[in-house]
Order: C-alpha cells, then structure tokens, then sequence
C-alpha cells in the first residue's frame, strides 16, 4: 500500500511539472558589455533573472547566497556534480568569471513563481513532510529543514540555498541523488548523512511540503549561525 502510494505521489509531482506554464525563459537584454548578457547561456532553463522556469527541474537560482551558486558551478566545471549541459556550459570557465555568475544571480530578487496546487497530494504525505521540516524527526536524527535552510527556507549565508520557491519534482531528484551518493558536497558533508536517513516517502512528502510553502517578504538569505546548525557541514566552511 505505501508503495503504491509513493508512486501516485511521484507521478503526481511528474505531472504537475510538465503542466507547468513556460515563462520568461526567451533570452533578452539591454546592454551587449554586461554581465545580463553574458549569462544568457542560462536564461532558457533558469529565467532572465534566475526564478526557474515552467520545467520542475530547473530550480530558481536567484537570491541564493554567491559562495553557494559559486561552489555548484565550480562543481559542474569539475564533474564533482554531474548534468552533460551544465558541465559542458561551465567546462572552460575561470573560477573569476564563475563568481561573477553567482554573485549576479545572487542580487536577483524576481518574484515568485504560484505555489503547487496541493489538492491532489495525499493528506498523509503532506502530514509527514511537515514535521521534517519545521522540526526534524528525532527517531530518524534528522534535524529540521529550517535549522540550516533558515525560518523563512531561504537559506544561510555562505553555503546553504534556500528551498522556497523550488518544484517538488527537482527537491524529490536532489535528495534522492543525495541518497544514492551521485551528489555530494564537501566534508563533512551534511546532507548526505541527513539524506541517507530518509526513506523514499520521506523525500516524496518533504518535497511536496516545501513546494507548498509562501515565500517570505525578505527573500534573502540569513546570516551566518554556526552555533544553531545541528551539525558540522562543510559548505559553511
């Protein structure tokens, strides 16, 4: 029975992707000397200013803290992170013009795309996901989403992106590549112990529960707190 749930949750997320409107992902400037024009590259799956656009799997960018976006982009470059357009897009980058990009997303501040509708995930995953998030399930020693990811899941200064604003279909492909091993991050790397903890409708009902969530005012991410993090992670070193 859980199965079968789990599978009508992921192919309701697959759906709700694909029927996602497309917008603003046609490449556009003003200034043909300037870093918008320079990151038109990646307007078509992340949006003129960095919001995602209607596929699930391409998440918004902007507002992101730099040393984040920077050190994602510096793992595409290298093959530590793994998707053929992004490592072929940054392959011969210098590490100067790879800040460059990240702080200029980083400065992004576009609105947010509509929440998912909700009507159709199952009462119970929703349930589930909830308490993830807001306060960790200590059964599992899964600390909660907003320890690191901020009250407001928009993220923690240097290294922690935030999840507000992010399709259910790319949080559900981040975890499980989390869980399988083909993403990590630097040691120690925190998420992957937390991922390893989740079971699979763990991440269907935290993905959903986040993609529900509204974005705060202040989309910026919070400033550095080492001592509230639950653990050691190396992106905040």
């Amino acid at each position: 029975m859980q199965s079968r749930q789990i599978a009508c949750t992921v192919l309701w997320i697959a759906a709700y992707a694909t029927a996602y409107a497309q917008d603003d992902a046609v490449p556009r400037f003003k200034d043909v000397d300037s870093m918008e024009a320079r990151v038109q590259g990646c307007v078509t799956c992340h949006g003129r200013e960095g919001q995602g656009t209607g596929s699930g799997y391409f998440p918004r960018i902007a507002g992101k803290p730099a040393g984040y976006l920077y050190s994602q982009l510096v793992a595409f470059r290298d093959g530590t992170r793994k998707y053929p357009p992004m490592n072929y897009l940054v392959a011969y980058l210098p590490d100067a013009y790879l800040k460059e990009i990240a702080q200029h997303f980083a400065q992004q501040r576009p609105a947010f795309a509509p929440k998912v509708d909700m009507k159709a995930a199952a009462p119970d995953t929703i349930a589930r996901g909830k308490p993830i998030v807001t306060a960790g399930d200590a059964s599992k020693q899964l600390p909660a989403c907003v320890a690191c990811h901020g009250a407001g899941l928009t993220g923690m200064q240097p290294g922690i992106p935030g999840l507000v604003g992010l399709h259910p279909t790319y949080i559900a492909a981040q975890l499980t590549r989390w869980r399988v091993g083909d993403r990590r991050a630097a040691e120690p790397d925190c998420m992957k112990r937390i991922a390893s903890r989740l079971s699979e409708s763990d991440v269907a009902a935290v993905a959903i529960y986040l993609s529900m969530q509204d974005p705060p005012r202040d989309s910026s991410p919070e400033s550095s707190n080492l001592v509230r993090m639950p653990m050691a992670c190396g992106s905040q070193q």
